[in-house]
């Protein structure tokens, strides 16, 4: 610990975590640590590109079109062709379901955009802002195409409530027809617009909470069913766990074929009649 430059010695020493520095065991970037993480790849780092590259796959090509490599792996591995056709079948179903959860998603986030609107422009409105300026200042980036044509209305002016009423067609975006109605009283009979925005907003606030409260109710059933929809998965597991070879007496042979396909039909069934009582409960609630 003596001698010249002893300080930045004992510094690496102590870094190193009591090893003699230069030793191979510190990782100050040169040696240890740092040499390991440049001459030895880390096995977890592959397993995050490979999802990585899936995933920029999968966002290019559509996430459906997954279906097809796995119905190939599964083909090779059960040395049968149903997998395949299975997975090829699949896709269409399965980006109707994707492209129908996007829909769903964009109308909710129109919805939440109409509500920060509202919002937004009552506060210009009581700053002493004219109508049109606290809409511009407000904005409308969440409502897209429509939402611009709204504002070009307003920035140029032009007719603002039958805008607002053009943009409310839009999935999720209904409340801008209240909008559109206050809009027109307060220019017309020259009553208080953002009292009347607050309102709106209020409104829909409640709607989207009572939405969500429906969710939360439905979440038990919806669980259910898919776990009782996956159970024979696991029974084809276990069957093979324990030397049935479910897979080939289902793949290879007419008896399976039948069972196969008697078992798909009553899977559909039942996944179909859940979600059938899943839409009467939402309609029920709304009502």
């Amino acid at each position: 610990m003596g001698g010249p430059d002893a300080g930045s010695r004992r510094a690496r020493l102590l870094l190193a975590g009591g090893c003699a520095a230069g030793d191979g065991s510190a990782g100050d970037g040169v040696t240890g640590a740092g040499a390991v993480g440049r001459g030895r790849p880390v096995p977890g780092g592959r397993i995050v590109a490979l999802g990585g590259a899936v995933r920029r796959f999968a966002g290019r090509v559509g996430r459906q079109w997954l279906c097809l490599p796995v119905g190939g792996v599964l083909a090779v591995l059960a040395e049968s062709v149903l997998p395949l056709l299975a997975a090829v079948a699949a896709v269409p179903l399965l980006g109707r379901w994707l492209r129908r959860r996007e829909r769903r998603r964009a109308a909710e986030r129109r919805e939440g955009a109409v509500i920060e609107l509202c919002a937004g422009v009552a506060a210009e409105l009581r700053a002493g802002q004219q109508p049109e300026r606290a809409l511009l200042a407000s904005g409308a980036g969440g409502l897209g195409q429509a939402g611009s044509a709204v504002l070009a209305a307003a920035r140029f002016g032009g007719d603002v409530p039958g805008a607002l009423r053009r943009a409310a067609r839009e999935p999720g975006a209904g409340g801008l027809a209240g909008v559109a109605a206050c809009w027109q009283v307060a220019v017309d009979g020259g009553a208080g617009l953002a009292d009347g925005l607050d309102r709106v907003a209020d409104a829909l606030r409640a709607e989207r909470e009572q939405r969500e409260e429906l969710r939360a109710q439905l979440a038990g059933p919806r669980s259910t069913a898919l776990v009782l929809a996956l159970l024979p998965l696991f029974g084809l597991l276990l069957g093979t766990a324990m030397g049935a070879e479910p897979l080939r007496v289902l793949l290879h042979s007419p008896v399976g074929w039948g069972v196969l396909a008697a078992a798909g039909l009553l899977e559909w069934a039942g996944l179909a009649w859940v979600a059938q009582i899943v839409r009467a409960a939402e309609g029920a609630k709304a009502a």
